[in-house]
């Protein structure tokens, strides 16, 4: 059975002007989420800066989001590391806090061998139960995971049962469920392909957009299912240039300043990211206003 199937969305992580956790907005955030409609909570991945983060804020923001959402939708913690040992760690720690699923990202930096990443996935695999996702998104980590990789891992490792896909290549997405004849649990990690994976067998997506616009990348995700692909096309389309803007700057910057645009408040960057430029500013407003979101008034 999939961990979930649907629009899971890669939650940002809401600080406070001194840069600490804001765990009262993270809780509104949720509650946010879950309200629109969306299918699982992914927490403390990129779009939540959990590379900047302790490893004890991390485990403190992943324990604080299972004990809120308390069952209401699976939650999916991102686990991994360039540290085997750390990821490790910080799979178990997970686990123990009663994550749903662990979303576990390539090596950054250290650019694994296509050996090495067999053995960095299985030794994580292993010291855990929990069901295990696998990201693959070589933009920022300078490695790629090859669909025979994935097909490897897949077949031998019985936990390791999904891909976040975001290489943006449909061939290798369409090869990699070919080689695992179609039954990886394949998510897109990029939301302007949401309805091309879909197509080529994906069960969701793990979506940056989901933070502003969650009730639409659900109706995506559910219209396809329902066999509705009229209203899955309009809303992929509606959503490309507010996706663009997104985007536009490396990310979470720019999904950040759309939700406090917005007027949810969910505080500053950790650095070494900084605010949005003023050109991508009025570039998002923009695109909001385009899209219908409501924004608070100067």
């Amino acid at each position: 059975m999939s961990i979930f199937k649907g629009a899971g969305v890669a939650l940002v992580t809401p600080m406070k002007e001194d840069q600490e956790i804001n765990f009262e907005k993270l809780e509104e955030i949720i509650d946010d989420q879950i309200a629109g409609g969306t299918d699982a909570i992914i927490i403390a991945g990129t779009t939540g800066e959990a590379a900047t983060m302790t490893e004890e804020e991390h485990l403190e923001v992943i324990r604080a989001c299972v004990k809120y959402t308390n069952h209401r939708i699976p939650v999916v913690a991102g686990t991994g590391s360039n540290c085997t040992k750390t990821a490790v760690y910080l799979s178990q720690e997970a686990e123990k806090a009663g994550v749903d699923g662990l979303l576990v990202v390539t090596p950054y930096y250290n650019k694994a061998t296509q050996h090495g990443l067999i053995a960095h996935y299985t030794e994580i695999a292993e010291s855990v139960k929990t069901p295990v996702i696998m990201y693959n998104v070589p933009g920022r980590t300078g490695c790629n995971l090859l669909p025979e990789t994935v097909a490897y891992l897949f077949r031998n490792v019985e936990n390791i049962v999904g891909l976040k896909e975001a290489t943006g290549n449909m061939a290798q997405a369409s090869k990699t469920m070919d080689l695992t004849d179609g039954k990886l649990d394949l998510y897109s990690g990029e939301d302007g392909l949401v309805l091309p994976m879909l197509a080529i067998g994906a069960i969701g997506v793990i979506s940056v957009w989901s933070n502003v616009a969650p009730t639409d990348v659900h109706h995506l995700c559910q219209s396809f299912f329902d066999g509705d692909l009229e209203t899955a096309r309009k809303l992929q389309r509606k959503g490309l240039p507010l996706i663009d803007a997104l985007f536009s700057e490396v990310s979470p910057i720019p999904v950040k300043k759309a939700m406090n645009l917005m007027g949810m408040e969910v505080g500053p960057l950790r650095r070494p990211l900084e605010e949005m430029s003023p050109e991508g500013t009025r570039r998002m407003i923009e695109a909001l206003q385009t899209y219908g979101l409501q924004m608070m008034p100067d």
